[in-house]
């Protein structure tokens, strides 16, 4: 049975993952929903947040796949229950339906929204919160003359608190090896170090 899994995936910063990546996916005719890509918290390594619909086993084959990638660093397959999300909408209203004063602390306090553009023909509106929450602020807003919407990528946090991050951490902290040089072969036959 095919349900919503967000597939994040953590990868170096190299030109050209993304379009690898996007083709595993149609290779195996597989719609993204979303798809979120930026830097991690760990410098130099990307974090990619994948939204599909499909089954517990196929997503375990796409991550196999996935992890192939020689930049792909680990990818993780979770469902809603095991992940903290969120969306973002952009909401363009027209200035003259939404101007009383009470309409616009209604919105602000029942939504959570904000107002971040105040024009004189239009103020764009900000909000969070999943799917249905950022779909019931655009029914809200369509009465007053929605100009514009715009949805956000899902951005999300695996709930497990001892994940890649940790792994990638302590990685870091290993200080390099020293170099040893050919020890055990005569001097004059050395020809490479380790």
């Amino acid at each position: 049975m095919k349900k919503e899994y967000t597939i994040t995936v953590y990868s170096e910063d190299r030109v050209g993952i993304l379009g690898r990546l996007s083709t595993i996916f149609s290779r195996r005719k597989i719609n993204i929903e979303y798809l979120n890509t930026a830097p991690s918290e760990v410098p130099g390594i990307h974090r990619f947040t994948i939204v599909i619909h499909e089954t517990e086993e196929a997503v375990a084959k796409l991550i196999r796949q996935i992890e192939k990638q020689v930049e792909v660093l680990k990818a993780y397959g979770h469902t809603d229950d095991e992940i903290i999300w969120q969306e973002m909408g952009l909401y363009k209203v027209s200035s003259e339906s939404i101007t009383e004063k009470v309409k616009v602390e209604r919105l602000l306090h029942q939504f959570g929204a904000r107002a971040i553009a105040i024009r004189k023909d239009y103020i764009v509106f900000e909000a969070t919160g999943h799917h249905e929450e950022i779909d019931r602020v655009i029914k809200f807003f369509e009465p007053y003359g929605l100009i514009e919407f715009v949805r956000g990528a899902r951005v999300a946090i695996i709930k497990d608190s001892s994940s890649f991050h940790d792994r990638v951490k302590e990685f870091e902290r290993e200080q390099p090896q020293e170099v040893i040089e050919n020890t055990d072969i005569p001097e004059d036959q050395s020809v490479f170090s380790l």
